[in-house]
């Protein structure tokens, strides 16, 4: 006599994201009972008939998302319950095969009250080892495209960092450990980090300003994973994030008259980046909203559009050189000559340099608490990003009241716009001389 095993879902426990709990059926003499294997799936997930979890495409898992509003777990994930349900069915015919040995007469409630003496071995679920990397990957691709493309390369160097941590501690890294001192031990792994160079022998290290990042990015993530019904070590959220403050790097009244005049007419492509860049300059918009700008965004007075980054709809009135721009070109289909945003990083500086934009810029970066300082000419600073720091440093010198900039370029609370004022020597000087003078 032998015990015939199956598993069965509980369509009437069903929980708020969908899932059922996976029930042991034992059947022996005639009699049946059921114990909880302590997995819970989506009802789609299973074979009553094959006795197994299925793997989904990447088309079926988006229907059974939408299907039931949550998440599918990563194929690692259900790959080791399917491991859980075969190991459960062998702890049966091990434990008849022991009662067999012995040749002591058996019957349902002594085999179950074996099974369930073993429970917590048999059934403890314990944690895949890609699982961390699984849900990195899965974040990336539910947000990717909802986010800015280049905020989910950050997920990508998270994932690198951690394999490179786990590697060299050698202790597989799982959500359920990831406390308040593994948190340091990160930090201090990031801080002396090295990695050179195979051709120039150059040797690459993170700022803290990268480390910072790093880290806060890792809290989100793990957030994400919790809000996902991933069992998450608590300790991780009394772990603070210390942000450095970054230079802001914006054009002075000077340089930004000294662009306007540079004529570069002669190299259309010059021309094209220094249009685009002053119409930054005069909107404070991010490259990424130019690059969505269309005709009927642009009304008589004013630009109506939706941010990118925030999905806030924006108003921005026309002034003198946003206008002078835009009719340069009017006979084109899109009101800016737009190009990707690297080339634009690499001919604005160029163009920077021919309008003398070279004063000297220190930038300061501590690695733990070394302090590493470089100078460099103001031109090889700036970037995409300068057009809209370089509005809102310009618009308070005009007078323009700080909640007015705020509401044009779609900041809302006053905290992380304030590193985006820059105050110049020369706006410096005049305000101590009305004042004191």
């Amino acid at each position: 006599m032998e015990a015939t095993v199956r598993f069965i879902l509980r369509h009437d426990l069903q929980n708020k994201k969908g899932e059922q709990p996976l029930m042991l059926v034992v059947h022996l003499g005639g009699k049946r009972k059921v114990i909880s294997t302590g997995i819970r799936l989506l009802p789609d997930l299973w074979s009553a008939e094959k006795q197994e979890i299925l793997d989904m495409t990447a088309k079926q898992k988006v229907a059974l998302e939408k299907k039931f509003g949550s998440v599918v777990p990563p194929k690692s994930y259900l790959l080791q319950n399917q491991d859980e349900l075969l190991e459960i069915r062998n702890k049966v015919r091990q434990i008849e095969e022991g009662f067999r040995a012995k040749e002591e007469p058996y019957d349902l409630d002594m085999l179950i009250a074996k099974i369930k003496e073993t429970k917590k071995e048999v059934i403890k679920k314990s944690e895949p080892v890609e699982l961390v990397y699984d849900f990195i990957d899965q974040y990336i691709q539910e947000n990717g495209v909802n986010r800015v493309k280049g905020s989910m390369v950050v997920y990508k160097s998270l994932k690198k960092h951690l394999k490179n941590f786990q590697e060299k501690t050698g202790t597989p890294i799982r959500f359920e450990n990831m406390d308040y001192s593994f948190m340091q031990r990160f930090q201090n792994f990031l801080i002396d980090w090295k990695e050179v160079h195979p051709n120039t022998g150059n040797i690459k290290t993170i700022n803290n300003i990268t480390i910072a990042k790093q880290l806060s990015t890792l809290k989100t993530f793990m957030s994400y994973a919790r809000r996902r019904g991933i069992k998450i070590h608590e300790g991780y959220k009394d772990f603070s994030v210390k942000k450095e403050r970054l230079e802001v790097i914006a054009l002075n009244q000077q340089e930004f008259d000294s662009l306007y005049a540079l004529d570069v007419s002669a190299n259309p492509r010059l021309s094209q980046v220094k249009d685009i860049f002053l119409f930054s300059c005069v909107t404070g918009y991010r490259f990424s909203d130019l690059l969505q700008l269309k005709r009927e965004h642009i009304k008589e007075n004013e630009i109506r559009l939706t941010i990118t980054k925030t999905k806030e709809p924006s108003i921005v009135p026309l002034t003198r050189i946003s206008r002078e721009i835009l009719k340069k070109y009017e006979e084109r289909v899109l009101p800016l000559p737009m190009i990707s945003n690297q080339k634009f990083n690499d001919y604005v500086k160029e163009l920077c340099e021919l309008a003398g934009i070279k004063d000297p810029v220190e930038i300061v970066r501590y690695r733990g608490a070394v302090r590493e300082s470089k100078i460099y000419p103001k031109h090889e600073l700036v970037s995409a990003h300068t057009g809209r720091k370089t509005f809102v440093t310009l618009s308070l010198a005009k007078g323009i009241p700080a909640e007015v900039v705020m509401k044009i370029t779609g900041h809302s609370d006053y905290k992380s716009f304030k590193r985006y004022v820059q105050v110049d020597e020369s706006r410096k000087r005049d305000a101590m001389s009305q004042a004191w003078d």
